[in-house]
Order: structure tokens, then sequence, then C-alpha cells
């Protein structure tokens, strides 16, 4: 083939152009082979072999890169080639994220042991839920919670299930009253139905739990809790001041801290005389108010914020701290838990309740859904009433504590694994509460009336226990 033009082939030969070859092969111009050997004003030339040689001229004055650097060139080729054949080399990205793993083992093993430690819930997810919170992921959980209970809102209408009403009625046996003589209270009137019309033996108290002197100390009922929700049962007790002592138990999830003077599992020795048990209320974080136990103040008490007071007589009062009614530190009080503002003032729902107000009431779940809530009042009389169950916000909830004859009340936990109210009734007057003699005031909750018992059981909870003959509280 010939070239033509510039620089054109005539038989192999080329011929113009500013580098050619002439017949015997060799270059010929600015750069030309000579028998094998670039030479003249080449940058480098090669030997007969064709083994590169620096033009040492070239190489003084640096105008191009030194054929020294090859072999570097070719041992970084090399090493990159032998990479490729280590797991590293060929999965990086994997290889990265196996190395992020193994540097958060320790958050792997927190987690893990959350995951199997029944004080933080009954459910997987309620222990990770209390683990996220733990380290700092309150927010994920209550947009998580939120979004879950936006889904899965109660049923509207219909009937409760017979599984779902308490057998109220057959928990224990009407003994004979002592010869001591002890002061009580009135039993409850009949409460009326949020829901409207009632049920069969809707809102009549039944006596359950262990009897003090032979007599009746807690009496127990259910009521659905709105004219829409129909289908569901709220638990109500209601106990006897005179007979009974209240103990704030305290823990080392809640308030924190510790050791305390009481703390789970209740002994043998106060299991002789405990007839009721409690769930408290929010984590301290959660709960806008303080905590004083065993004469010191755990956490700040707030004025204004709703607190639950003990007395060292075991008298209780409910209402709003450092504002009437001797709701003050003085030495006669032993216990105050704060929990959010008050539901209940002088027998109605505190003007502004709003479910969506997750400023005043509570930021756990936004209250802005119906979920598992509990709450404690007083009575006129000085009885406490407890109220506990699904399908609740806080305007069902207070509205279901003024009906149960609440002049004063608070909200306490909510959600489902934290409510918790349970009685215990023993064969023997003297016996001890265990799980096998315990009941709860409804059937669906899945607290378990053992945990009490349970050493590992971290959150605080208030006890009513039978108060000693001739010591009732006037």
């Amino acid at each position: 083939m010939a070239w033509e033009g510039p620089g054109r082939r005539d038989g192999g030969e080329r011929r113009d152009g500013p580098e050619r070859r002439d017949a015997g092969g060799r270059w010929e111009g600015p750069e030309h082979w000579n028998g094998g050997e670039r030479s003249a004003d080449g940058p480098d030339r090669r030997d007969r072999q064709g083994v590169g040689v620096l033009d040492t001229a070239t190489a003084e004055h640096g105008s191009v890169p030194s054929p020294a650097g090859r072999p570097g060139r070719r041992a970084r080729r090399r090493q990159r080639r032998a990479a490729r054949r280590t797991i590293a080399g060929r999965h990086p990205l994997l290889t990265g994220l196996l190395a992020v793993l193994v540097l958060l083992t320790p958050v792997w093993i927190s987690l893990g042991n959350a995951l199997t430690d029944p004080g933080l819930g009954t459910s997987a997810a309620a222990r990770g839920a209390e683990w996220f919170r733990g380290h700092g992921g309150s927010g994920i959980v209550n947009w998580a919670e939120n979004l879950w209970y936006s889904h899965h809102q109660p049923p509207v209408g219909g009937n409760p299930a017979s599984a779902a009403i308490p057998q109220l009625g057959s928990a224990g046996k009407q003994g004979r009253a002592a010869h001591v003589t002890i002061a009580h209270l009135r039993a409850p009137k009949r409460m009326t139905s949020p829901a409207g019309h009632r049920l069969a033996r809707e809102g009549a108290w039944y006596p359950v739990g262990r009897r003090v002197g032979g007599i009746p100390a807690v009496y127990e009922t259910w009521v659905r809790p709105d004219a829409v929700h129909t289908s569901l049962v709220i638990g109500v007790a209601w106990m006897d001041t005179k007979m009974l002592r209240a103990t704030l138990y305290s823990g080392s999830t809640i308030p924190g801290g510790g050791p305390y003077k009481h703390s789970a599992p209740v002994s043998r020795t106060a299991a002789r005389t405990l007839v009721a048990a409690f769930n408290a209320g929010f984590l301290m974080n959660n709960a806008q108010g303080g905590y004083y136990t065993d004469g010191k103040t755990v956490a700040p008490l707030r004025k204004g914020a709703a607190s639950f007071v003990i007395y060292r007589n075991g008298a209780v009062s409910i209402g709003d701290w450092g504002r009437g009614r001797g709701l003050s530190l003085t030495p006669d009080v032993v216990s105050v838990r704060q929990n959010l503002d008050l539901l209940v003032r002088n027998g109605k729902a505190v003007p502004g309740l709003d479910p969506h107000d997750t400023s005043q009431w509570g930021f756990t779940l936004g209250n802005a859904v119906y979920v598992w809530r509990s709450g404690v009042g007083i009575t006129a009389n000085g009885a406490l009433v407890y109220v506990g169950g699904p399908g609740l916000n806080i305007t069902t909830l207070a509205d279901i504590l003024a009906r149960a004859g609440a002049v004063r009340a608070m909200e306490l936990d909510i959600n489902t694994d934290w409510v918790d109210y349970a009685t215990y009734d023993p064969h023997r007057a003297a016996g001890a509460a265990t799980a096998a003699n315990g009941r709860a005031l409804l059937p669906d909750m899945v607290g378990g009336v053992g945990r009490y018992f349970a050493s590992w059981w971290s959150r605080d909870f208030f006890t009513m226990s039978a108060r000693a003959p001739g010591h009732s509280h006037p």
C-alpha cells in the first residue's frame, strides 16, 4: 500500500514528512534510527535490543518524565492487581460496612441486653422503644408510635366481648368481720356510663382482694369509655384509705439513682398486708415534674404540677403542688410523685383540656391518639380511684375519673406495657400476696400481677396495704 500526501509511502518507504524510513528501514529526519538506534534529536533512544536509553541533555532540562519512574508505575499496578485479589479489594463497600458493625459492637450488646430485659416491657417492640428513648431517640420513637396508633384506631361501635369484661363478684369471699371495729368509708354508688345507656353490670361495684378485718377495702367496676368506642372496656378501682395505707416504691429506671428504702421486689413481710398495687407516672424526663422520697429530692418539685403526696401515716392527697390544701414539703410528707398537670379539679375536667395539647399533658405520644392510659384521683371523702384501659385520650380519662367521684385527679403512665393495676387475695388473712393469688383489673392488661415481686422491675409504683387494727386513718 502506498501513501500519498505530505507523508506517503512508496513501496513501503515513507518519504515526505518530518520523519521517513529509508530503503533499509532506518528513520530519517529530526529523529531517526541508525541501525536500530534512535538518535539525534529525540528525547530518548533505543539500542539494538530495544532497551530505552535516556538522552542526557533532555533529562537535564526536565522536558519529559524519566523512564526511571516506569518501574515504580509497574509496581503500583502490580499492587493494585494484588489488592483486587483480596476480599477488601473486591468488596470495598461490604468491608466498610463490616468495619462499622465491629466498631458498634458495644451498641449491639447494649441493645441485645435491652431486648431481653423484662423490666423494659413485655414485648421486643416495647423494650426496643425504651432503649432508643434512653439513648437519645425519643423523637424517633414518638414519631413511630404516633404513626402506628394513627393507623390502628380503636374500633367504633359494637358491644364488648365477654372475654374483655372482668368477672367481678367471684374474686374472694366476704369473710366475717373481726371483733375489732375498723373505721371504713361507705362503698361507692354505681357509676353512670360515658357511653350513655348502661349495659348489665356496667358501673356496678364489686368487692375484690384481701379483706381488712373482714371488710372489703377495694371495689372494682368497668365502663365503656365514650359513646363512640362502645366495644371497649375500661377498669375502675375504688380504694378505702381509712383501711389502707399508701407507699411509693421507687425503681432504678424511675426515678433512677437509689438505692431506696422501698424498691421491687415487695418483701415477704410487706406482702402479708399487701392489698393492691398499681403503676405510677411517666419517665422523669417526660413527667414535667419532680420526685421526692426517702428524705431527698430526686428531681426538683415543680409548683403547680399534679402531685400524688403520701404522708407519714400512709394518708394520701392529690392536687396542684404548692397551691392550697397544704400541698407543700412539710415534715409529715414522705413521698411526692409529680406527673404533668391536673386533669380533674373540683370534680370536673379542667377547663381547656385538649387531647391534642402536647405541651401540658405529655409528649410521649402527643396525646393526639387513643391509647392505653391510666389515672388516679381522690374523692371528697378521701378514697382513691384508679382508672385504666384502652382507647382513652385525656378528655375521656378525665371524664371517667370524675364519674368515679374524683374531685382532683391526675394522669399516670400510658401505653399497653405500663398500665397495670392488681389486687391480691391470699387464702389466709395474714397470708402473703403473690402472683398466684393476684388478679388484674382488666383481663387484657399485659403487665402481669407478679411484676411487683420481681427484682428486675425497675419502674416506680404504688402499693395499698392493710392498716394495723386500731391505726385507721381518721
